[in-house]
């Protein structure tokens, strides 16, 4: 498996983790759980962590597919750029909510705050990461098919 293949396989984690946490999270705050609502923060934190995953085969996959026949500079700075922005606020939301966990046992008052906050940054960031995602569907994939499999 090359690192295109790679960084392909794995960006879909932050995709469908966003995707699940926002659900979790607004089906916690109409129950008003608070369970529910510290779950859905540790999900904020494992999908900001799942994001520097994808965001570094991101990397190497840039540095595979250089120099490819129909490799398109264009599209992949595209791609790169929006993924930069998605990923610093995929980021910025895990560290909110690790914020919150950490207020929530002794300031409640300032942590609830930082739960919405973390709700507000992680529905920008689905947003900004679906741009990614787009833009890097454009990009042409023939190098995943360059390994012969016997």
């Amino acid at each position: 498996m090359n690192p295109a293949y790679l960084h392909l396989i794995v960006s879909h984690i932050p995709i469908v983790g966003i995707g699940f946490v926002i659900l979790l999270f607004i089906m916690s705050l109409v129950r008003k759980s608070n369970e529910l609502i510290n779950v859905s923060l540790v999900f904020v934190i494992l999908v900001a962590l799942f994001t520097i995953v994808v965001h570094q085969t991101g990397e190497s996959a840039e540095e595979f597919v250089k120099g490819k026949p129909d490799f398109s500079d264009q599209l992949v700075q595209a791609h790169d750029l929006a993924a930069d922005l998605a990923t610093i606020l995929v980021e910025l939301a895990g560290f909110i909510a690790l914020l919150a966990l950490a207020l929530k046992r002794f300031r409640k008052k300032h942590a609830n705050k930082l739960v919405i906050l973390t709700l507000v940054a992680l529905i920008i960031a689905g947003g900004l990461i679906i741009r990614a995602a787009y833009l890097g569907g454009k990009i042409n994939h023939p190098e995943i098919h360059s390994e012969k499999t016997t």
